[in-house]
């Protein structure tokens, strides 16, 4: 009797060591992600002004300061890409002049990257798609209001703080996670994405 044999490709293995380029990578989302933090920093009060007919809707552009961890994440797909970029984008947004001030703006980095991080460690690393990067914003931005309101926003209203926690959540998951889905295919298929882990995924979807 004759044995079948699967011809079946067996999935490739992911391989989660960081390597010099996703460390450079990284790096580059990092900085630039702060240097856009700084310069959504100094327009953040007349765009909050815009919302400022609902207490706390103001939240909505928070998305605006989550973005580093999910790209950085989805584009080199490495454990602890999203908390470094976060961080280290805080980090640069306060050496560029924060009116957030040192601690006030490494410390939600940390926090929001924390958030962000936590999403793809719940599905192993081995999940990435809009879905996952979604929520990956969404959990940056409760993160981030949930350090805003310790460090922030203690004795306002409860209506106030629910409010922003919901558009917190909504801005990251949108800005941070939609977008920069939408953004990782646009850059992919520049082929700038060659030699990093989310070029062989994203040009499969293309």
């Amino acid at each position: 009797m004759s044995t079948i044999t699967s011809t079946q490709p067996s999935a490739p293995v992911r391989n989660l060591r960081w390597r010099t380029v996703d460390i450079t990578v990284t790096a580059v989302v990092a900085v630039a992600s702060g240097v856009i933090f700084w310069g959504a920093g100094l327009i953040s009060e007349p765009l909050s002004a815009l919302f400022q007919f609902v207490p706390g809707m103001s939240a909505l552009t928070w998305g605006l300061f989550y973005f580093a961890g999910p790209l950085a994440a989805i584009i080199v797909r490495k454990p602890g890409a999203a908390l470094f970029a976060e961080l280290i984008a805080g980090v640069v947004e306060a050496f560029l002049g924060s009116h957030w001030g040192g601690l006030g703006t490494i410390l939600p980095g940390l926090i929001q990257g924390l958030g962000s991080e936590l999403v793809f460690l719940a599905v192993a690393y081995k999940t990435w798609n809009l879905a996952v990067t979604t929520l990956s914003g969404a959990a940056a931005g409760l993160a981030g209001m949930a350090v805003s309101w310790v460090m922030d926003y203690q004795g306002y209203s409860a209506g106030f703080i629910i409010v922003s926690f919901v558009c917190s959540i909504v801005s990251g998951a949108i800005i941070a996670g939609v977008l920069m889905w939408m953004l990782l295919r646009l850059i992919a298929r520049t082929g700038a994405l060659a030699s990093l882990a989310s070029s062989q995924d994203v040009s499969s979807r293309a």
